[in-house]
């Protein structure tokens, strides 16, 4: 006689096809949501040439798609919670694949500004729901590997940008690049047909067949009785609001602490990302050399990500996330100091790892410490007041330059919220919050 739940089906299963299908679906999301953020850099050039905008100018255009998404983290996360998680990818793939493509027909800078915000509201939404999706379905020993797996495709999207500019500016202008950002939608009616949805809110619906069949595809053994007598049972009390829920049952001050951690890791990786080659290039080295520099900051994330999703579903998250984050921190510091070229390509591509790679991996440390209920709420939450920091970053290191600031005194800015993220991390405490609507409603269910 033993124990069981609908959520231990899923976090004892073993990773299959299903699985595999769910990952590469939402890789497929996260590639397209990083190409369509990316992508204005790429064509930034050619705005300012013709439309005759300032640095300024561009910098403002630039940052409503930030603006857009911290939108998104938050309001279409708490919607994810209230109905499904599949709806609300299916609305922000849609949301930023249409109006990175409306801006490509934009004929002055109000609508492509425009544009830019709508579409930051769907890259908003996309991130905290895929990651509680593959939170809910994915096997517990695969959870952050499979989520990070995920997560890399804001590297895939960040590399497939100027590719694809290269390919297309000189032939056919910057205005294709942006509707390259239409296929997703011709996508849309499979993913409708193929995408499954979260298990509780099939449950709270009554639909009950498709829940069968997915679980079958996962377990084809599972037993029958887990729906049958979780329909029996009566719903756990939701939160009309979800976001309420994230400052109850004790997790009020962890759910602080993470919007904290990210504000500090945001800063960090948009700070990093922008001002970088310049940051290089003022310390003495040549253009080339500081363009490689982001490069390997990137590189060194993707390939890094996946080494440390690994080691987390072995070892645990949340000490490896705090060293991390101390370790980029000495990276950055140690950036400021003249050195052997070699030892630069290193200290960046570790720095990588440390700032964009950690980042995929707290996204899947707070998805998992989160109940389901208010899981997407909890992501998109810390994402959204994360994106003040990440508009942040490249201010500050504007500001620094402009102040004629010593380069070594510049990256030992850009190294302290890793300190500060690092201690604040240190202070979250383990989940108190046992309130899972899948997994309690079960507890007492024995079955043969």
């Amino acid at each position: 006689m033993s124990n069981h739940s609908i959520k231990s089906i899923l976090d004892e299963s073993k990773f299959n096809r299903f699985h595999l299908v769910l990952l590469l679906w939402c890789l497929l999301f996260v590639s397209f949501e990083g190409y369509d953020l990316v992508v204005y850099g790429s064509v930034v050039p050619f705005l300012t040439k013709e439309w005759n905008l300032s640095p300024i100018e561009a910098g403002v255009i630039g940052s409503y798609g930030l603006f857009g998404m911290m939108f998104g983290s938050i309001i279409l996360s708490l919607l994810a919670d209230r109905f499904g998680r599949k709806s609300i990818i299916i609305v922000s793939v849609a949301f930023f694949s249409i109006f990175t493509t409306i801006s490509g027909f934009a004929t002055g800078p109000q609508l492509f500004s425009w544009c830019r915000f709508l579409a930051g509201v769907g890259f908003g939404g996309t991130l905290p729901t895929v990651i509680s999706l593959l939170t809910e379905y994915i096997p517990k020993s695969s959870k952050n590997k499979s989520i990070t797996i995920a997560l890399c495709g804001n590297q895939v999207g960040g590399i497939l940008a100027p590719l694809v500019g290269v390919i297309v500016f000189a032939s056919l202008g910057w205005r294709p690049v942006l509707w390259f950002s239409a296929i997703p939608l011709f996508l849309i009616p499979i993913i409708i047909k193929y995408l499954p949805e979260s298990p509780q809110f099939l449950i709270r619906k009554g639909k009950l067949d498709i829940l069968r069949t997915t679980l079958t595809k996962i377990d084809p053994n599972y037993h029958d009785r887990l729906i049958a007598e979780q329909t029996k049972l009566p719903e756990p009390p939701g939160e009309r609001t979800p976001i309420i829920g994230l400052f109850k049952n004790k997790m009020g001050l962890s759910t602080v602490l993470f919007c904290i951690v990210y504000f500090m890791g945001l800063l960090m990786i948009y700070g990093l990302n922008t001002w970088l080659p310049k940051l290089m290039q003022s310390a003495g080295y040549p253009l080339i050399s500081s363009l490689g520099f982001a490069i390997f900051l990137n590189g060194g994330a993707l390939i890094g990500t996946i080494i440390i999703g690994v080691i987390a579903d072995r070892k645990g998250s949340k000490k490896l996330i705090t060293c991390l984050y101390v370790l980029g921190a000495v990276c950055l510091a140690l950036l400021g100091i003249k050195s052997n070229i070699f030892l630069l390509y290193l200290l960046i591509a570790i720095a990588g790892v440390c700032t964009m790679g950690n980042q995929s991996l707290l996204n899947a440390f707070v998805s998992q410490y989160y109940p389901n209920n208010v899981r997407s709420t909890g992501v998109g939450l810390a994402n959204g007041v994360g994106r003040l920091g990440g508009m942040l970053g490249p201010t500050l290191g504007g500001v620094l330059l402009s102040m004629n600031v010593p380069i070594g005194l510049c990256f030992l800015v850009f190294a302290l919220p890793g300190v500060f993220a690092a201690f604040t991390l240190f202070l979250v405490r383990k989940t108190v919050n046992k309130q899972d609507p899948i997994s309690t409603l079960n507890t007492k269910l024995e079955i043969n």
